[in-house]
């Protein structure tokens, strides 16, 4: 039996359907709220288990009969007040499951985190890329957003569980891409591309296909590894490339107008006064500003060569998505 956390979400979805796809045992651990419509198709084959990463007894009782335990349960963000939630969920939660495996004597725990949480050092800004592997050490930077501190905090409480025995192994993913919910995560870029707006920020971004992240996830539980991190990244492409890769798949005008960094700066402005008039969420934050400005690669030999493990090209992801996003 392998117990999934955020079986609901983007990641989590796919990695339910990619297990199951092997004949493996799937139990989900969820809030009562959650909506599971990503799943609905195959619900009946999940045991579905009504709980919390932040209540303690539910992930023991989650765990009772567990094998492995895959958490990608977390909070994406970079709006400043989801800051105390994310910390809460992201790293209080994962302690509770890294405590929950070894109280229960879980053999592996697979944890998803994110390229965010390698650190981005601004002493090596310049005009080159700065390349980022398994091997980056993390550095306190104004770089850092609070999504890439919560998650590498976590990785904390994971390898100190690996320290007191837990077989460990994690997992890096960076941007996302998959028809998940049309406002929220990467999918987001989707729909601002479908809109046809007419800016597009300076910078890269590095991107995976969340088909291959649930094959890396499910050949990882398979594999005899633990104690490792692996970078899930197919490829860099600046933001225009990709916004315009997208609006031609679905017929739209592609973005024209490159926002340079000195614009940049004034809108999160504009749009942190604006959020705190209206209530609603910014377009665009200090956070994910500072992330667009600046250019970063993250090299996949490591799960290519332990796994040979191939990834999607864009073209292929980007025809998927956007045929399964279409009105």
């Amino acid at each position: 039996m392998i117990l999934l956390t955020g079986a609901t979400g983007l990641v989590g979805s796919f990695t339910a359907r990619r297990l199951l796809e092997a004949n493996q045992k799937v139990r989900a651990l969820v809030r009562p709220d959650s909506d599971r419509h990503l799943l609905a198709d195959v619900a009946q084959q999940i045991e579905w288990l009504e709980g919390d990463i932040l209540d303690v007894l539910s992930l023991e009782r989650a765990m009772e009969g567990v094998s492995q335990v895959v958490h990608a349960a977390a909070i994406v963000s970079f709006v400043p007040r989801d800051r105390r939630s994310m910390h809460k969920i992201n790293v209080e939660g994962t302690t509770n499951v890294v405590n929950a495996c070894l109280q229960t004597g879980v053999r592996k725990l697979l944890f998803v985190s994110s390229v965010a949480a390698l650190g981005r050092s601004s002493k090596k800004i310049g005009p080159e890329p700065q390349i980022i592997d398994e091997n980056a050490r993390w550095e306190e930077s104004p770089l850092n957003s609070n999504y890439a501190k919560s998650k590498y905090l976590a990785e904390l409480e994971v390898w100190r569980g690996a320290s007191e025995g837990l077989s460990v192994v994690v997992v890096n993913p960076s941007l996302i891409l998959g028809a998940g919910d049309w406002h929220r995560s990467s999918t987001q870029l989707f729909k601002y591309a479908y809109d046809q707006h007419a800016f597009y920020p300076e910078g890269t971004l590095n991107y995976v296909d969340v088909l291959d992240v649930a094959e890396a996830i499910y050949q990882l539980l398979k594999a005899d590894v633990e104690t490792e991190r692996f970078i899930l990244n197919a490829g860099t492409i600046s933001y225009r490339d990709f916004l315009a890769k997208v609006a031609k798949a679905f017929g739209k005008k592609a973005p024209r107008i490159c926002v340079s960094r000195p614009t940049t700066e004034v809108l999160w402005r504009l749009e942190a006064l604006r959020t705190w008039l209206t209530g609603r969420a910014p377009l665009i934050t200090r956070e994910t500003a500072q992330a667009s400005s600046h250019s970063y690669v993250y090299p996949n030999d490591k799960i290519r060569q332990m796994l040979g493990l191939e990834f999607r090209t864009l073209d292929e992801t980007v025809a998927r998505v956007v045929n399964q996003l279409k009105p």
